[in-house]
């Protein structure tokens, strides 16, 4: 009889076992679903929400608080697309606006710096003059950077080799660089390093650079490019830090000695070297700048 117990005892605990397995695979089949549902909602722009094949009430539960978060962040999404399109919009209609009055203040300061002036009405004439050419700066780099910011700038990828792009640009700078001083240092290897991308659109990237390293350098420029089709700028900057470093690609930020700038240049950078499938980021060691710049190795 006791032996009857035992076995029957065993049958049963035996049985909770495989049930309590059942369970949890079962459990574990509804939380890899969740999971797997919402990697794939948030990757997507749809409003599908998560379903399960659990029959589990604990499982439904934590799905349908999911898809309540999940809804809520599409509103959310939503809200801030439209916000967004709505900023870009008004950045480049502001600075298309611009446009206009600032051609007249140019046209009447030309008319002005012809007349005859006493010695302070013609230094307030070059201040007028100086603020003048900034504000059109800025007005130009808004537009440009909310055209690109949009896409409504399409790239032409073609076959490029970078080290002749970058020799063009760094040529294209040589009065500027040397005005101030720098005789820059060049590593460019022989052989030509081929990637796809939009021939304008990288000489941009290097101009801006180009030109942040001109305001910003200290007489020194280093710039290589390696066969990995790696293009590194580095130059002393020893009023920077790693953090000041780090926000350099923020629209709009500029380190204290660059009150001038638009603090848009990088920024416009940025933005498209990613849309050429690139990488683009800032270091600062030992007193020195480095920016890198790296494409995905393409065919010709």
């Amino acid at each position: 009889m006791s032996d009857i117990l035992l076995w029957a005892a065993i049958g049963i605990l035996a049985l909770i076992l495989l049930m309590l397995i059942v369970k949890i695979s079962l459990l574990r089949k509804a939380a890899e679903e969740i999971r797997r549902g919402f990697e794939e909602r948030l990757k997507e722009d749809t409003n599908t929400l998560i379903d399960i094949s659990s029959r589990d009430r604990y499982m439904r539960s934590l799905a349908a608080a999911v898809n309540t978060q999940l809804r809520r962040l599409r509103i959310q999404s939503l809200r801030y697309q439209q916000g967004d399109r709505e900023l870009k919009n008004a950045v480049t209609n502001i600075s298309h606006d611009l446009r206009t009055p600032l051609t007249a203040i140019f046209g009447y300061l030309d008319l002005l710096e012809q007349e005859e002036k006493s010695e302070s009405a013609q230094r307030y004439t070059a201040i007028i003059r100086n603020r003048s050419e900034m504000m059109a700066q800025l007005t130009e780099e808004l537009f440009r950077y909310s055209v690109i910011l949009a896409g409504e700038e399409e790239l032409s990828p073609e076959p490029v080799a970078l080290g002749q792009i970058l020799e063009e640009s760094i040529a294209a700078f040589y009065t500027v660089l040397s005005q101030r001083g720098i005789v820059p240092r060049i590593r460019i290897p022989e052989e030509k390093i081929w990637r796809t991308l939009d021939r304008s659109a990288l000489s941009r990237v290097f101009s801006n650079i180009l030109h942040n390293a001109v305001k910003y350098s200290y007489k020194d420029l280093e710039i290589s490019l390696s066969k990995t089709g790696e293009i590194v700028f580095s130059n002393e900057a020893h009023g920077l830090n790693s953090v000041q470093a780090g926000r350099l690609f923020d629209r709009f930020y500029t380190v204290e000695s660059g009150r001038k700038s638009t603090g848009l240049g990088l920024s416009i950078s940025r933005t498209l070297v990613e849309r050429m499938g690139g990488d683009i980021r800032a270091e600062y060691r030992e007193g020195r700048l480095y920016l890198y710049i790296l494409f995905p190795e393409t065919s010709p």
